[in-house]
């Protein structure tokens, strides 16, 4: 009963204790400890593609919904309605596998710094119809960023990443094409299952 016990009790009341492990780090950081359930499985997917940002021309993909008021270094406030599509290689008649649709504003009145809300809305294989969402900041002068993904939907559901950037072309147009790579982890079918039947179960 006793040695039965002890590990029980250890069990039941380490997500308590664990409360106390936290160590802070600085203002705006800290670590704690996190337990995760032998029964959740993840795995990791990486998704490789070319966007493809057109602000000129009859044709634009991207249009100006707002303009700056003032002359700082990165526009403060200019903002672009996109619906870019997304391509396997950088030329732009090259195969379709989606769009990002969303938002692309100048938030820094110091430097180029964008805000980025956006979803990449897939069209391809197994992803048709499945959904990411990026929010974050992109130094577009920066060889490589990299971007928070927030969620998905369908295939991406509960999905959890970054996406990293990098401008391939550019032209004086401000028109660009952009390579993204975007690492994923997602909850495996098993483990997704096991989740829906401890719901039903409930």
């Amino acid at each position: 009963m006793a040695s039965f016990a002890s590990p029980t009790f250890f069990i039941l009341f380490f997500p308590f204790f664990s409360a106390f492990l936290i160590k802070i780090n600085g203002e705006f950081s800290s670590e704690s400890v996190i337990i995760t359930s032998t029964k959740r499985m993840e795995k990791t997917t990486r998704l490789h593609f070319y966007f493809h940002d057109i602000v000129s021309g009859k044709s634009p993909t991207a249009v100006k919904i707002t303009r700056a008021h003032n002359m700082s270094a990165g526009s403060f406030g200019t903002a672009y309605m996109a619906d870019d599509p997304l391509t396997e290689e950088p030329e732009f008649g090259s195969k379709l596998v989606g769009r990002a649709q969303g938002i692309y504003a100048s938030a820094s009145q110091h430097d180029v710094g964008l805000l980025m809300v956006m979803n990449f809305a897939f069209s391809e294989g197994t992803y048709n119809g499945s959904t990411l969402s990026i929010l974050g900041r992109n130094e577009i002068f920066r060889t490589v960023r990299e971007m928070p993904v927030v969620g998905g939907t369908g295939i991406f559901r509960f999905a959890r990443g970054y996406a990293l950037a990098k401008t391939v072309w550019y032209n004086k147009h401000g028109n660009a094409v952009v390579e993204y790579n975007v690492i994923l982890q997602l909850l495996s079918k098993r483990s997704s299952l096991n989740e829906a039947k401890c719901k039903r179960n409930q």
